[in-house]
Formats: structure tokens, sequence, C-alpha cells
């Protein structure tokens, strides 16, 4: 093939984000994560900077820096600190203004700073364990300080939990739980965005990945909805260790067997997807 025509070929793919969440939960995620990433199958991981195998975690993810982006899991339900609660009662103080605002930023603060502290950078991209970061009261402090601690050159790039309507009522919820809001806000700021988020499971859904997998990868394809970054999240883990406090615990082990088994690269390039990190394409 001409570079030409190989150019064209180029230009005529669509970018896709493959993120994994949760990193640095426990170790059956972590594996299944950087086994993912070394057989180039995610092209992103965020992390729970508050879990206590963070500094550890951090270690292992190391070596996989120049092959995925490594951001920030925002989290106010999953691990303790002063503003921690169950997400329903987070979503309602905060739908109602009821957070403390210095709390608020400091825990943004305090997760940023184990972030930095641990791998030596600033995140690649920020998103939030059940979507938090784009709550009122969250989202602004958020933008904020992404604003003020860091240069318009390195600022991350922020994931917005924006699924499709038809996905379902779950997706429809958490679409309306701010990413219209946080998206204007980090436009004012200079903040790159994703767009659409695919991969959102319905309520109580389980059972097998493989064709969740490819009906997203379907709708990234799809020249009419795909406007910007498309972001496909993913929850993989082996099955090597037991978590009862992982209520997708069996749900993480389908998605890792099937991505690692699954041909991904063919299936992108029958669908005219490209694989990508979030920094290369917004900083080209």
């Amino acid at each position: 093939m001409k570079a030409a025509d190989s150019n064209q070929v180029l230009m005529a793919t669509k970018a896709l984000v493959i993120s994994a969440d949760d990193y640095a939960q426990n170790a059956a995620i972590d594996a299944g994560i950087l086994h993912l990433i070394a057989l180039g199958k995610l092209s992103a991981t965020s992390c729970l900077t508050l879990s206590p195998r963070w500094p550890q975690a951090a270690q292992q993810l190391a070596q996989y820096r120049s092959l995925a982006d490594v951001g920030l899991h925002l989290d106010f339900t999953q691990y303790a600190q002063p503003l921690h609660m169950p997400l329903a009662q987070l979503i309602g103080n905060s739908l109602l203004r009821r957070l403390p605002a210095s709390a608020v930023r400091n825990s943004i603060l305090h997760q940023l700073q184990r972030f930095e502290d641990a791998t030596g950078h600033a995140p690649d991209y920020i998103d939030g364990h059940q979507h938090v970061h784009q709550l009122p009261q969250i989202r602004t402090a958020l933008v904020d300080i992404l604003q003020q601690r860091y240069p318009q050159e390195h600022l991350p790039w922020l994931r917005l939990a924006r699924p499709d309507w038809k996905d379902g009522v779950k997706a429809g919820v958490i679409r309306l739980l701010g990413a219209a809001a946080l998206e204007q806000a980090a436009q004012q700021a200079g903040i790159a965005c994703s767009q659409r988020l695919l991969g959102v499971y319905g309520f109580g859904q389980a059972g097998s990945y493989l064709p969740r997998l490819q009906r997203a990868l379907d709708q990234a394809s799809d020249q009419k909805e795909t406007k910007g970054l498309v972001v496909l999240m993913c929850h993989p883990a082996t099955s090597e260790q037991d978590d009862r406090n992982d209520s997708i615990q069996a749900d993480r082990r389908q998605e890792y067997n099937d991505l690692l088994h699954y041909d991904l690269e063919a299936a992108l390039a029958s669908r005219q997807l490209r694989l990508l990190r979030g920094t290369r394409y917004f900083r080209v």
C-alpha cells in the first residue's frame, strides 16, 4: 500500500479508547488490567488512589506507562474519607447542594496528590467511580482545581459519562446526573472531554459479555452517532482472587476472559476503528 493510501485509511478510521476502571481495588483486577494492556487490548485505566494497595499497584503499573493512559478514578463512595457515603446519599446531597465545599475540594486534592506521589506525573485523564465526577458541587470543584493545578498543556482530559439514550434506563440516569454541565464547565476552562461512553450495564445485567462488547464496537463505528472521542468502559479481573465485597466480581471475570480471547484487532479493523490513547487524540 502506498503512503498516500495508508494515510487515507488512517484518516477514515474512528478513534476509540477502551478504558478499564477500578485499578488498585484488588490484585485480581490489577492483574487482569495489566495483562490486557500488555496485549494491546486496553488503551487506558483509571486508578483508585485511596485504596490501601495503591502505592504497590502504582509500582506495577509504571512499566506500562507507554502503552496506556493512566487516570484518576475519582472516588467518594468506595474508600473511607471524610465524605465517604453510599452513592444514593451522595447524589441526593449533591443535587441539594448540601455537600461541604471544603471537604469536596480537600478530597479531590488528596486523591490527585496521592496519584502524583505514586506515579511522578499528573493523571492523563479523570473519570469517576460510579461517575461521581460529574455530580453537582463535585464537578465544579474538579474543574476549578484542574485549572489551577496544571498548566494548559498538561491538563488531564475528562471522561464524560454520556451513554447513549438507547442503552437503557440506567444509562439515561447516569447521563442526566451532569454530563452536559461538566462538559460546559470544562469547555470554558479549556479542558478536553470525551463524548460518548459505551459499556454501561443495565440494572441487574449479567451473563455473557461478548455480545455487549460487539454491540458497543458497532455503536462506536456508527458514523451518524460518533462525534468526538468515544470511550468504551470495562471492568476486567482475573479469577485468581475471591473478593466477596465485590458485587460485580463474576462480571469482571467474564469481561476479562472474553477480552482475552476475542480477536479485538480484527474486530476493530472490520469496523474502521482505531484503538487510541486519549492523550494522543487530544494532543496530536
